[in-house]
């Protein structure tokens, strides 16, 4: 240590008391100086790539939960839009049901018309035919004739066969009338039962349409909205 020391003061000596250690000291100071710099320009880099990194995060986390919601809103739409296409295809299902139904009402009604027209003619043809006989009969025997009387036994009986039987196609006029009239009846409120079931099935078919095609106009701008933000997603991501 004491030769050190001698060393040391001759060479400050011979350097006339400047201090040898300057120049080393000054470059220490520029290396701690650019060590600084650059650990400041480190740090600034690390705290934007922080900052960057954060704000991708937070996009992404944005971008997460917008494409969750628009799939959660997509998937209820789709499950409606399914659901209104079934009740449609039931309702117009139903619909031509009920007008092959009318239809078979219709010719099943005009048939039976027509068959009670035909068989009241023919009633009332027959009904009339039996008047007249018994009024020719009536008028035969009301008169004074001996022969007349001989023959009042067998007129009596031919009169009383001709009564049951005005009787008998008064009874079945009247029946087969009221059958008719029953059936018509029956007829009419049953077409008017489906008239009412026709016209609120056909608006049901109708605001179900509009609503279904509402949900897919809708849907369509869901799904190009996801669309949008998965390549917004992408984007980030990649960045």
């Amino acid at each position: 240590l004491v030769q050190l020391a001698t060393k040391m003061a001759s060479a400050m000596r011979n350097a006339g008391g400047a201090d040898p250690f300057a120049k080393v000291r000054g470059m220490i100071s520029d290396m701690i100086t650019k060590l600084e710099d650059e650990a400041g320009r480190d740090a600034t880099k690390k705290a934007f790539c922080d900052k960057e990194l954060a704000e991708t995060n937070e996009k992404k986390a944005d971008k997460t939960a917008e494409i969750e919601k628009l799939s959660t809103q997509i998937d209820k739409m789709s499950a409606r839009s399914s659901q209104l296409k079934e009740e449609i295809a039931a309702l117009e299902k139903a619909l031509s049901e009920l007008a092959s139904s009318q239809a078979e009402m219709d010719k099943v009604r005009a048939e039976e018309k027509e068959t009670f027209a035909s068989n009241k003619a023919d009633m009332e043809q027959g009904l009339k035919g039996v008047k007249l006989a018994l009024k020719i009969l009536g008028e035969y025997y009301a008169k004074e004739d001996k022969s007349h009387a001989a023959a009042e036994g067998a007129g009596s009986t031919i009169i009383g066969l001709l009564e049951v039987v005005e009787s008998d196609f008064t009874k079945g006029l009247a029946e087969m009338t009221s059958t008719e009239e029953s059936a018509q009846a029956a007829y009419e409120a049953e077409t008017k039962e489906n008239e009412v079931e026709k016209t609120t099935k056909e608006q049901d078919v109708k605001y179900k349409t509009q609503e279904l095609k509402s949900l897919d106009t809708t849907l369509a701008e869901l799904s190009s909205d996801k669309a949008t933000a998965g390549d917004e997603l992408s984007a980030v991501l990649e960045y």
